[in-house]
């Protein structure tokens, strides 16, 4: 009789890393709901929606080809005015410097998926909770009364000196997970994240990962499978949990 690769994910896990913009918070719907009044009064036209696509997806680019330059790190903080700053021109938008800090300070304080904080809950009573999270070791600590769950550590990718999936952020994290709990490796850690990339880069690190699949999209074609796909946190639990 085979047995089911949570079954294997059960026996073999000890530490579950999460990703938290998008994948523990809820950033698209966080986003859209503080920059549509922002946006009304501005008298744009458009969607908010679409603006914070733009807003996400140039910040996306513009993290990997920091990583890509490696020329040293630059703050995901920074980032995010850089990319806003480029979407309010797209837009056609007159803005200030301070307008541009205030929509990235946002990102501090975005809420949790409705399904995270229970699902949280019952897989503390069996595995170590990690954060590892592009966001800054400053903008991280002050998203922590926002989320509502204290996670046994936080880890920023300021550590390593690059963005996820550079496959120094993986290394950098297992380093500090094995500095805190010894008798854990490579193998015992499932690396959960809603974005594709991420999976890819821990499961090439050689890590366990689950596919959050909130947007019921195709993972595609990567020889870098993930273990485990879930539909959301309460999937996840039920999932890693249940005897």
């Amino acid at each position: 009789m085979s047995i089911s690769p949570a079954e294997i994910l059960k026996r073999e896990i000890k530490v579950l890393i999460f990703d938290q913009y998008g994948t523990v918070v809820d950033m698209q719907k966080g986003l859209v709901d503080a920059v549509t009044p922002f946006l009304k009064d501005k008298g744009w036209e458009g969607k908010p929606n679409q603006f914070v696509t733009w807003w996400r997806r140039t910040h996306f680019e513009d993290s990997m080809i920091d990583s890509l330059v490696d020329r040293g790190h630059t703050p995901y903080r920074k980032i995010g005015h850089r990319a806003v700053s480029q979407v309010l021109d797209r837009a056609e938008i007159k803005h200030s410097q301070a307008e541009v800090e205030w929509l990235v300070s946002r990102i501090e304080e975005l809420k949790p998926f409705p399904d995270v904080i229970e699902a949280l809950h019952r897989l503390r009573q069996r595995y170590k909770l990690v954060i590892l999270s592009n966001g800054d070791r400053d903008m991280l600590q002050a998203a922590k009364p926002h989320i509502g769950f204290d996670f046994d550590l936080t880890i920023s990718v300021q550590e390593s000196g690059a963005f996820k999936p550079d496959k120094r952020t993986y290394a950098k994290a297992e380093e500090i997970i094995r500095h805190h709990y010894s008798q854990v490796e490579r193998s015992n850690i499932l690396f959960v994240a809603n974005h594709a990339f991420d999976c890819i880069g821990a499961k090439a690190w050689g890590m366990r990962t689950v596919f959050i699949d909130r947007r019921y999209r195709p993972f595609g074609q990567t020889p870098h499978q993930p273990d485990l796909i879930v539909k959301d946190f309460a999937e996840l639990a039920g999932a890693m949990t249940t005897d």
